[in-house]
């Protein structure tokens, strides 16, 4: 590791070091993927990173290639003190809306926590009905490493269950766009209508 990237990376722990500072021991880093596509779930993870763990290359997932994130996926999942996972469906999506929906599936990712957190650090949300001590940070998944390390995990799973439903609902092209409205998923919709994972309150139902 270069000497950029390992100033880069602890640059990225000064939430969680503020947070041990202040007493806390269980740091959960809490992100969420798919708020903006068309179909498939909205997928949060929690991630308790152990204290001086440094993985090369984390990142924000957006910043981050698909191998890359399927290595550091690895790395975080075998050492990390705990990792947990929530998911909406589109449906659920579409009952409460997507901003209900996420704070729902990031609530789901700290319940599966074991051990449970004394603390969290959250991109951008606050999660009123999780009763532990809370930060939310704008922008975490690039400033905060335990927020990168949730966004990764989240990413990696729901990118897996779009791969899936590709060969559920094939001809849509979820393998590649992973249901956000490229122009590609758009000219599919006109030409075969919604399938059962498409979020209606997002696809304007009426227009195909």
């Amino acid at each position: 590791m270069t000497n950029d990237e390992l100033t880069r990376l602890e640059s990225m722990l000064s939430y969680e070091n503020a947070a041990r500072a202040a007493g806390f021991r269980l740091i959960a880093g809490v992100d969420e993927v798919g708020r903006g596509p068309l179909a498939g779930p909205v997928v949060s993870a929690a991630v308790i990173l152990p204290e001086h763990f440094l993985p090369e290359g984390l990142n924000d997932s957006k910043k981050i290639s698909p191998r890359a994130r399927d290595r550091l996926f690895k790395l975080i999942s075998k050492e990390a003190v705990a990792w947990g996972v929530g998911l909406c469906d589109s449906r659920e999506v579409d009952r409460v809306n997507i901003l209900n929906a996420t704070i729902k599936s990031m609530e789901k990712a700290v319940g599966a926590l074991s051990p449970q957190p004394d603390y969290l650090l959250v991109d951008a949300l606050s999660l009123k009905r999780v009763s532990v001590r809370q930060e939310a940070i704008i922008k975490g998944d690039a400033l905060s490493l335990s927020v990168a390390a949730a966004s990764v995990i989240a990413k990696v799973i729901r990118d897996r269950m779009m791969l899936a439903y590709d060969a559920l609902y094939p001809g849509y092209g979820f393998a590649k766009h992973k249901g956000y409205g490229t122009k590609e998923h758009m000219e599919k919709l006109r030409a075969l209508g919604l399938c059962p994972i498409h979020r209606e309150t997002f696809c304007h139902i009426n227009d195909y």
